[in-house]
């Protein structure tokens, strides 16, 4: 697969990172529920392996997701890793046995969350390390992060880590963050129907930060709308790549990380960049943010 078709590179801000604009998010590599092995632990190799023939490099992954297993299949299906291949981790979170979501934010628990991803992946130091902001659901909450940057600051001053990046956070958590050492990237809950962070993504434009999009398809609850599927049918394309292509024209800083257990899902997603869009298809896009939310309901 082109250059083209995979949207295009972007260079993150202050780095020799380049990357295509449509990577590819591991957390569905794990078993159900994001824990556990992958029922399919072959068919997880094959698609790593596949996205990565296909011209991605750009893998998104967390040590907490299993916990450690996707790590352990990135570095089973990719190790020793290909030139050019940019791994981008994440921190602040862990999985007890009782599988929910619980935050691991402590200078303690970051820095062996550094070296669990270090050892699991088999590298010396880590590309890019997000702190991720453990709130109660999907979207950010007020508070300072400053004490959380600071200990990645000082790992990344150590060696550990290259660069540093930010999940579920809000403006003022941004400004907070870069007050303290450089963000390259920026990974937060957006797809067509969650736009809260219209404004933030025009402010890192402006800057030159990537702008990384989780959930870009509805995640758990995947996207659906009437209007969705109708510019789909129209386009002879899936509901699933119109949502792709649509983030790809919303602005050049947005990177895409759609996961998938699926080589089907996988080459559909990195062929969402071949529809071009008209404005008057995107500004009919656009107007699902209000649409009903019986519109885009889950099954």
């Amino acid at each position: 697969m082109s250059e083209t078709t995979l949207g295009g590179r972007f260079t993150f801000q202050g780095t020799s990172l380049a990357v295509q604009r449509i990577g590819y998010g591991a957390m569905q590599l794990a078993g159900p529920g994001v824990w556990g092995p992958p029922e399919d632990p072959d068919g997880a190799v094959a698609v790593l392996r596949e996205a990565i023939a296909a011209g991605v490099n750009h893998i998104d992954t967390a040590d907490f997701y299993g916990p450690h297993v996707t790590n352990r299949i990135i570095r089973q299906a990719l190790h020793p890793y290909p030139a050019g291949l940019v791994l981008v981790t994440k921190l602040g979170g862990r999985r007890p046995a009782d599988k929910s979501w619980q935050p691991a934010i402590s200078p303690r628990e970051l820095t062996a969350a550094v070296h669990d991803n270090l050892s699991n992946l088999g590298l010396d130091v880590l590309d890019i390390v997000n702190y991720r902001v453990m709130g109660t659901g999907h979207g950010p909450e007020d508070g300072s992060i400053a004490e959380q940057v600071t200990v990645l600051e000082e790992l990344r001053r150590q060696g550990l880590i290259r660069h540093i990046g930010l999940s579920n956070v809000t403006a003022a958590q941004v400004a907070e963050a870069q007050a303290i050492t450089e963000i390259v990237c920026v990974q937060n809950y957006y797809n067509l129907a969650q736009r809260d962070d219209d404004a933030l993504i025009g402010d890192l434009a402006r800057q030159g930060i990537a702008y990384v999009p989780f959930f870009p398809l509805g995640g758990f609850t995947p996207l659906q709308s009437s209007t969705l599927s109708s510019v789909a049918g129209r386009l002879g394309a899936t509901p699933m790549q119109v949502a792709l292509a649509w983030l790809l024209h919303r602005s050049p800083n947005i990177l895409l990380i759609p996961g998938t257990s699926s080589l089907t899902h996988l080459r559909e997603n990195l062929a969402a960049s071949q529809w071009s869009l008209s404005p008057e298809t995107l500004a009919e896009l656009d107007g699902i943010a209000g649409e009903s939310s019986s519109d885009h309901a889950t099954n």
